[in-house]
């Protein structure tokens, strides 16, 4: 299996990306077939953090969830890095950690630093010269062409598509390998970032936000490269969650929700569990033998 987000971009039209909060939703993602992941930024700060989506968190905080992450699967990984953490030597740093923690890409969006949720109202972006200074940074600053430069840019609702496609041929013009084209409401706007551009395009495919929830075909058809589902098994476990609290408090019992729990050898499963206590045993075994008298 190839940890090459490249790679994977060839062996599926669109390439599905689905966003994992945790090392075991890694694992469940790995296990469901799709074959690259994602970290997102507002993902750690509320599920690892129980903070809000506003630049509150950093580099250290995230690759706290890449080591995790990356020790148990190999899919490739996409990362949100937000503005890349700072000036160009942050930047740097950024991607200097994030190729040596074993990421296959990472996204850059050209916001400012206070940045907002690229679905709801006040963000502002920079310069695309200021942008451009990120990029070039990031790019210089990796060992391995493989390891995919991804610019994110957050211009498409304040500035229109033909600026945005202006900014977006800068970027690439820098050494961006794909674009992130973030809020985007309309399947020709697609078309025109991946005519005009000639690299990968991701469609951000987030619930509750500005992009309809295009499927599959429309969005091949769109000559779309990746579609990124960040935080629809988070959404969908935190709903869970709050069901089954809900019950236990009320009722006093979890009777009724326990058709919705994964079993314990479902679980056991997805980690290995009965290999871990196999090796043990052996151990054990093992230990006794030795330690028998004769």
């Amino acid at each position: 299996m190839s940890s090459n987000l490249h790679d994977a971009v060839k062996t599926e039209k669109p390439l599905q990306i689905v966003g994992v909060i945790n090392a075991y939703a890694a694992i469940q993602a790995q296990n469901a077939g799709f074959r690259a992941i994602y970290l997102s930024g507002s993902g750690v700060a509320t599920a690892s953090y129980g903070l809000p989506d506003l630049g509150l968190t950093g580099l250290t905080d995230v690759l706290a969830d890449v080591h995790r992450i990356k020790a148990v699967c190999e899919l490739p990984l996409l990362v949100d890095c937000d503005t890349g953490w700072g000036a160009a030597s942050s930047i740097a740093r950024t991607v200097r950690e994030m190729e040596r923690a074993g990421v296959a890409a990472v996204h850059i969006e050209d916001q400012v630093q206070e940045k907002r949720c690229g679905h709801l109202p006040g963000k502002l972006v920079v310069e695309a010269a200021e942008m451009c200074d990120r990029i070039k940074a990031a790019v210089d600053a990796r060992n391995n062409d493989d390891f995919m430069i991804m610019a994110r840019t957050d211009a498409l609702a304040l500035e229109g598509i033909q600026s945005t496609l202006d900014r977006c041929n800068e970027y690439v013009e820098n050494g961006a390998d794909a674009i992130f084209a973030e809020a985007v409401t309309d399947l020709h706007q697609y078309r025109e970032f991946a005519s005009r551009t000639g690299v990968p395009i991701l469609a951000n495919l987030t619930e509750f936000g500005k992009t309809p929830q295009f499927t599959i075909d429309e969005l091949r058809d769109a000559k779309v490269a990746m579609a990124l589902y960040p935080l629809s098994a988070f959404r969908a476990m935190s709903r869970a969650a709050e069901t089954v609290f809900a019950e236990i408090r009320e009722s006093g019992s979890q009777k009724e929700v326990v058709r919705m729990m994964q079993t314990r050898d479902e679980l056991y499963e997805n980690i290995g569990y009965r290999e871990y206590e196999r090796k043990i045993n052996e151990m054990v075994a093992t230990r006794d033998q030795l330690e028998t008298p004769r």
